[in-house]
This record gives C-alpha cells, sequence and structure tokens, in this order.
C-alpha cells in the first residue's frame, strides 16, 4: 500500500499505524490495528461540538483578521505597510485565535497574508527601541515566543499555510508544524536561517507541500481546501493526533531549548549591535 497524500488523514494515520505496528507480535499488531480502524470508522459520524457555527465571525483584531467560513477558519496577518511583521500584540492575538479555532465547528484552520507578503516575521521594535538599546523585554518575549510556538504544536486540526509572498524568520520556522503549505511562485525569498531559499527550493526541501503559478495560486488552493473542508471534522482530529502524539514531547523540548538559548544571548551587547546594524541599514536603504 503506497503512503497516503497529505490530506487522506484516515489513511495515512492507518498506513502509519500499519508500519508501527509491524514490530510488535502478529497478533498484538492485528488487535491494535482493528482497534485504530474502529475507532477512525465510528468517530467519522459523531457530530462535531464546536462552540460557535461554521459560518460566524470570529474575533478580529486590527493586525490579525479572523473569519469562520464554509468549515475552513482563516487567520491572516493584516499588517501590509509593515510587510505583516509580528508585533507582540499580534502573537497575543494569533494564539487566542489558535484557541478558538481549536474548538470551534471548522474543518481546518488557514494562515495567509495581506497584501505583498505572508509575513517578514518578528519586529524588531519588538526587542529595541528607537535609541537602538535592548529593551528590558527578553524575559517576556521568550515566553511569548514558547507559548507561541507550543500553540502550534498543540493545535489539534488540519493546519495550512497559504504563503502569498515571502516569508521571513519566525513566519518560516513554523511552517514546519502545519500539516500542508501551499506556496505562490511568487514567493520568491523566504528567509530561514539567513540563507534566502524560492518556494521550489523550500519544496524540494520538504518545508512546502505544493507550488502554484501565481496567476491560478489564489483560485486553486482556495478551491483545493473547500473541498478539503467537507471531510469529517472527528476523523481529521483524531487522525492528526494519532499522526503528531510520538512527536509532540520532541518538540515541546526543542522549543524549550531554543527559547532558552534565546533567552541567554539576546541581552548581549554583540546581539544588540547586530540589530542596530540591521536597523541602520534598512533606514539607509529607505533614502
Amino acid at each position: 500500500m503506497p503512503k497516503p497524500g497529505v490530506f487522506n488523514f484516515v489513511n495515512k494515520a492507518t498506513w502509519d499505524a500499519r508500519n508501527a505496528l509491524g514490530s510488535l507480535p502478529k497478533e498484538t499488531a492485528r488487535k491494535n490495528y482493528v482497534d485504530l480502524v474502529s475507532s477512525l470508522s465510528s468517530s467519522s459520524e459523531a457530530p462535531s461540538q464546536g462552540k460557535r457555527g461554521a459560518d460566524e465571525k470570529a474575533r478580529e483584531s486590527k493586525d490579525i483578521l479572523v473569519t469562520s467560513e464554509d468549515g475552513i477558519t482563516k487567520i491572516t496577518f493584516n499588517r501590509p505597510t509593515k510587510k505583516n511583521a509580528i508585533s507582540f500584540q499580534m502573537y497575543l492575538d494569533i494564539m487566542h485565535a489558535l484557541k478558538n479555532a481549536s474548538t470551534d465547528n471548522s474543518v481546518i484552520t488557514v494562515f495567509t497574508g495581506t497584501g505583498d507578503y505572508y509575513s517578514s516575521g518578528n519586529d524588531l521594535k519588538n526587542l529595541i527601541n528607537d535609541a537602538g538599546e535592548i529593551q528590558d523585554v527578553v524575559a517576556t518575549s521568550t515566553k511569548i515566543l514558547r507559548e507561541f510556538v507550543n500553540c502550534f504544536i498543540d493545535f489539534p486540526k488540519p493546519l495550512v499555510a497559504v504563503v502569498n509572498g515571502p516569508a521571513v524568520g519566525i513566519a518560516v520556522t513554523i511552517l514546519a508544524l502545519f500539516d500542508a503549505v501551499f506556496a505562490s511562485d511568487r514567493a520568491a525569498e523566504m528567509l530561514l536561517f539567513g540563507k534566502k531559499l524560492t518556494a521550489r527550493e523550500a519544496w524540494a526541501q520538504g518545508l512546502v507541500t505544493e507550488v502554484f503559478p501565481e496567476s491560478t495560486f489564489e483560485t486553486e488552493v482556495w478551491t483545493r481546501l473547500k473541498t478539503y473542508s467537507k471531510l469529517s471534522p472527528n476523523v481529521m482530529r483524531i487522525s492528526k493526533e494519532l499522526i503528531r502524539k510520538h512527536e509532540k514531547q520532541k518538540l515541546y523540548t526543542v522549543n524549550a531549548e531554543e527559547c532558552a538559548a534565546a533567552l541567554e544571548r539576546m541581552p548581549r551587547e554583540e546581539y544588540a549591535k547586530a540589530l542596530r546594524n540591521f536597523l541602520f541599514r534598512k533606514a539607509k536603504a529607505k533614502l
């Protein structure tokens, strides 16, 4: 049996389980496999227990727009004049939106951006003031970052990124926590660890699921997502849990370690100097 596609959650969970059970005694493996298939089949008919109707408009903030319609909750970076850079308030708003989306009646949750950019990542003004000095928010910012990433690790439904343009920093690194990433071929700049990748290079590395021509990107992607949104929400949720449950502890550990490393390094002068130089180059480029 070939490995199922990214959104064939039931068969993918079954495929993973069959391979994982291969090392068990034959009778134990058979029983566990039957139990798994039975749980998925029975759950497919169960009603969703969401708190909001699928067509109800969700909470909005100025820079993060949230809508829920036709089985899809859409979370949009909406700060186009700043290339959708993520402010402290946006981090909090995104976490709030994910918490709500985890219990609403939608089947899938989608992230995208307004304007030319998907997101230019962390707004450096979260960390440095107009005088070029590191603000006394290092502990707070790393705590928020850890909680932010954990929200993506914990999210129980299929999570999709519709990358409409360039993406930078944290906006790229969290893509690895999405179940599918669809990118326009105009996303010619995805900055990850100081290296620029095109959408197709990111696809070759497994970070992007599929790349679409800019001319048909919106139509093709949203037509496909609307088809996915007709699938059983409970099957999707349970299947994702089966697929991801063995990875979660490792992801929590890595997130904690990376945030601890950031907490140690950010107060150093070399970090402040690098930020000041970066902001100076940006200001000079605008002249």
